[in-house]
């Protein structure tokens, strides 16, 4: 016998490919709709499968999460997978391999929580896209033009304080933009920066989800992933780009109305992720205890 975990729940053969089923159904119709064909880059949804790093054939794969025993001849397509083995009466996600994540499971709790235990802001008004071009001498995605051309975009970016508290955003800012952000922020301070409003914390919600690989049912993941998607849709349609030939109507940040149209709908994804923020974070908790791990345990991790 493997080291699988010993009283975990089983799931019968016709229960758990019916789940499989309906994830794989689900996400044929997401790619369908967000995925483009290779000789057609689309400068909106290719980040979904190009900065996230989950290719679609992995996303395909259902996974039940830790703790369940998949039965049937069908479990065996499972066995070589990783952190799959077999176990009295099945297949199931090892022990041994949820002990060796145990570091990036408590990593990634602790962002969650930090993250949830803040107060939304909702005033950066999307200008994270503009700060990646101001003042640059290049254009960033050269297949879509500036909206407002180079120097309307700069004045923009002039005309409002930039409070980015995203680092994986503040990261691809020009230095020019970087000074005149309302602070300065590092890989080390990202427990202590980010906060719930912020369209970029809910986007990675899908990017948590992922890396816990196995450990987490496919079926989060994938709300994740479409929470994902609205968001960047929000993001793109507030840049300083314009989408309108994709089919991306501008929101005008430049404009009172523009600011409030987006802070309306930020609202809305802040909304929609704070229960899957607290669904994978809940995980983690009981993924830790599983490993025998409490969840306030020191240790590195990412």
């Amino acid at each position: 016998m493997s080291d699988a975990a010993l009283s975990a729940p089983v799931s019968d053969a016709a229960h758990w490919t019916a789940r499989a089923h309906e994830h794989r159904r689900r996400v044929e119709e997401f790619l369908r709709r967000y995925r483009s064909a290779p000789d057609e880059p689309h400068p909106v949804w290719d980040f979904l499968f190009n900065y996230y790093s989950l290719r679609p054939r992995q996303l395909r794969t259902w996974h039940p999460g830790f703790g369940t025993v998949l039965t049937g001849a069908a479990a065996h397509r499972y066995v070589g997978r990783t952190g799959y083995d077999r176990t009295d009466g099945g297949v199931t996600v090892t022990r041994a391999y949820l002990q060796s994540r145990v570091d990036t499971v408590r990593f990634i709790v602790r962002l969650l929580r930090a993250t949830a235990a803040r107060p939304a802001r909702l005033n950066c008004f999307g200008l994270h896209e503009w700060a990646m071009v101001y003042r640059a001498p290049t254009v960033r995605h050269p297949q879509v033009p500036l909206r407002l051309g180079a120097a309307g975009t700069d004045a923009v970016v002039e005309s409002m304080p930039l409070r980015c508290s995203h680092f994986d955003a503040f990261r691809f800012f020009t230095e020019a933009a970087a000074r005149r952000n309302a602070e300065h922020l590092t890989r080390d301070s990202q427990l202590s920066a980010e906060q719930p409003g912020c369209v970029h914390a809910a986007m990675d919600c899908y990017k948590w989800s992922f890396k816990l690989g196995p450990l987490v049912n496919s079926e989060l993941v994938m709300d994740c992933l479409e929470l994902a998607a609205d968001a960047r849709a929000l993001d793109m349609r507030a840049s300083p780009y314009d989408l309108r030939e994709y089919g991306f109507t501008p929101i005008e940040i430049e404009t009172p109305a523009g600011r409030a149209e987006y802070v309306r709908i930020q609202q809305n994804v802040a909304d929609r992720a704070a229960p899957l923020r607290a669904a994978l974070a809940d995980r983690c908790d009981l993924l830790l205890a599983a490993a025998g791990h409490e969840p306030g345990d020191a240790g590195a991790g990412g």
